[in-house]
């Protein structure tokens, strides 16, 4: 029986590396004095630059309108998005500002994104996740909350929001962006405020 080629039959030759000798090199080597580019990258190992870590706070959530079968959702354009005509939906929400507990700017937030004023009816649970910006490592918590509408009149805050609107509840998950928010609006269970 014949072994096929590079079936193992034949000798395989093994390619030797040359190995350098211990110690110091001698003054009448070839080698020369000074050290190569590549040992020198060797000895000085590369400084790392880690991204500066910054823990933010906000709080939000879900209002639901005084029929009870509407949710409010915030649009903001997609960065991404060419044509810039794409928008996220999200749950409005915002940073705690000092003195503030998570509820008082929770509402707040709401108000101040929507133009709705609302009252909180329950606690959803938190979500925190992370992500880059401005060459920062940012950790953000996020405190949601159900809420009920109050009144107000809606609008998007200039400065923040592109847009703001009223959604069936049955359609608020398919609408949201983030998936975070999804989950948390599809454990919540019932939404009746």
């Amino acid at each position: 029986m014949t072994t096929a080629p590079g079936g193992g039959g034949e000798a395989k030759r093994k390619k030797r590396r040359r190995r350098r000798p211990k110690g110091p090199t001698p003054p009448n080597s070839n080698n020369s004095a000074a050290p190569s580019k590549k040992s020198a990258a060797k000895k000085a190992p590369a400084k790392r630059v880690y991204a500066k870590r910054v823990d933010e706070v906000s709080a939000g959530g879900l209002v639901i309108d005084t029929t009870g079968t509407k949710g409010l959702l915030i649009g903001r354009r997609d960065l991404k998005d060419q044509s810039r005509e794409r928008l996220l939906w999200s749950l409005p929400k915002g940073h705690i500002e000092e003195g503030e507990t998570p509820e008082q700017a929770a509402i707040r937030e709401v108000a101040e994104e929507t133009g709705i004023q609302s009252e909180i009816a329950r606690e959803l649970g938190v979500i925190d996740f992370w992500f880059m910006a401005g060459g920062n490592r940012i950790h953000k918590t996020v405190h949601h909350y159900l809420f009920r509408e109050v009144g107000g009149e809606l609008a998007p805050q200039i400065t923040e929001v592109d847009d703001v609107g009223w959604f069936p509840l049955n359609e608020i998950i398919d609408l949201l962006a983030y998936p975070d928010e999804k989950k948390l609006i599809a454990k919540s269970g019932d939404l009746v405020v």
